[in-house]
């Protein structure tokens, strides 16, 4: 049956026509203004730059070829003015005159090139992405075939290994936040399907959450863990964490007490509700579950105590493995009362790396996992790097000095000195 369009409906297309145009070229007037400022600029700081004649050594001389740029609202065409430097450097070379809007070989906007990973990680195939551009910017958006993503792919493999390299003489970070997570690998060995990232991130003493190290690691082994603490503190993280937050893994807690002997280490909740639970039948679930809530919810360490020993004696009879699973973690579940209330939030579970993955996970899950485990690891990188902007700030970050300092804090406020 042939489909048709009713006249409200062409009313609409009209006027998203008619606005997209408005955009259009408002992005187009704002760009030409914004490019012959920057140059009327550098032309002015350099006014005075004369030669032995006393003619000008900086001037305009007409323009650039016109360029396409891939913008969020289209293709935007430009003409950017040329400009003539005569001047000559220490070594002997012409000055040249760089755009720091518009530079040389520049064919998309910066939110243009974070929109084909974000499009990517979200579960778009490549054989698909023409399609996808297509609907979000119109059917003339030319150069972003499936090729871009394969060659963009390429590209994040030098971005991760320069990354990875990078130096963190200048960092400090009061709280570390360490997790493992696994994917499935589609083109591996069915034996070797299994593939292990390990991630770390911290908080700065400005409150900000980051991200330090990801990495691949042989499951989540105590050699892995202590090759990737090693490798930070030999790029400049020497100054010890108050507080790691990570799950049951030994083999991060064995690399960490080898590598930053002073961090202290909290439990995640989390991790270690799931795995109480795994022990008790589900028909206990919903009791369980709420009473393991009530510790690690308690206002003072005092009443989390009680409500510890209350689920040992409720369920110690019954299913002691539960119990055991919970009991041996007890002082490490309880850490965090030593520590500002306002940061309790942050410091109870992984949940700032959990989240993260979620995007990782819905790819994977579309794909059936991925390819590789380079390209698996660098879609992890790349996620997590342009997801790390949005990451909100600690609550009470101000506080975060005074633990630098070593103030003691007792059910989460601090101790006046008498």
């Amino acid at each position: 049956m042939k489909e048709t369009t009713t006249p409200n409906e062409t009313l609409s297309m009209g006027a998203r026509d008619v606005l997209g145009d408005i955009l259009h070229q408002g992005a187009r007037d704002m760009l030409s203004k914004a490019i012959e400022g920057e140059v009327q600029a550098y032309i002015m700081d350099h006014q005075d730059c004369r030669d032995t004649n006393g003619c000008r050594q900086v001037v305009r001389n007409g323009y650039l070829p016109r360029r396409a740029i891939q913008t969020p609202v289209g293709e935007v065409t430009v003409t950017q003015p040329r400009v003539n430097d005569k001047r000559i450097d220490a070594e002997g070379q012409r000055i040249k005159f760089t755009s720091q809007i518009l530079p040389p070989y520049l064919r998309r906007t910066k939110s243009m090139e974070e929109l084909l990973p974000w499009l990517y990680l979200k579960g778009i195939s490549t054989g698909d992405f023409s399609e996808a551009l297509q609907a979000l910017l119109g059917p003339d958006a030319p150069g972003l075939s499936a090729s871009t993503i394969v060659r963009l792919k390429e590209s994040w493999k030098t971005e991760w290994a320069d990354w990875s390299k990078r130096s963190l003489a200048d960092k400090d970070y009061v709280y570390l936040w360490a997790d493992g997570v696994y994917f499935n690998i589609r083109l591996e060995d069915p034996n070797n399907r299994k593939q292990c990232i390990l991630v770390l991130m911290g908080a700065t003493a400005a409150g900000q959450k980051e991200l330090i190290a990801i990495t691949e690691g042989y499951r989540e082994s105590e050699q892995s863990w202590n090759e990737l603490l090693l490798d930070v503190k030999h790029r400049g993280l020497t100054q010890e964490p108050k507080v790691a937050t990570g799950d049951g893994a030994l083999g991060f807690w064995a690399a960490l007490q080898k590598v930053y002997a002073t961090t202290r280490w909290q439990r995640c909740w989390v991790h270690k509700t799931a795995n109480v639970l795994n022990n008790l039948p589900k028909t206990v679930h919903p009791k369980a579950k709420a009473m393991l809530h009530e510790i690690w919810m308690a206002e003072t360490q005092a009443q989390a105590n009680q409500a510890f020993d209350h689920f040992v004696k409720t369920f110690q009879a019954k299913y002691p493995a539960a119990v055991a699973c919970l009991v041996k973690d007890r002082e490490v579940l309880l850490t965090f009362y030593d520590f500002p209330a306002e940061h309790w939030i942050h410091l109870r579970t992984t949940n700032p790396i959990e989240s993260m993955f979620a995007t990782v996970r819905l790819r994977t899950k579309k794909t059936k996992g991925s390819g590789s485990r380079v390209a698996c690891l660098t879609m992890v990188f790349k996620l997590a790097h342009s997801a790390q902007r949005r990451w909100r700030a600690l609550n009470g970050r101000q506080l975060l000095s005074e633990v630098i300092r070593g103030v003691k804090f007792t059910d989460g406020i601090k101790e006046i000195a008498a």
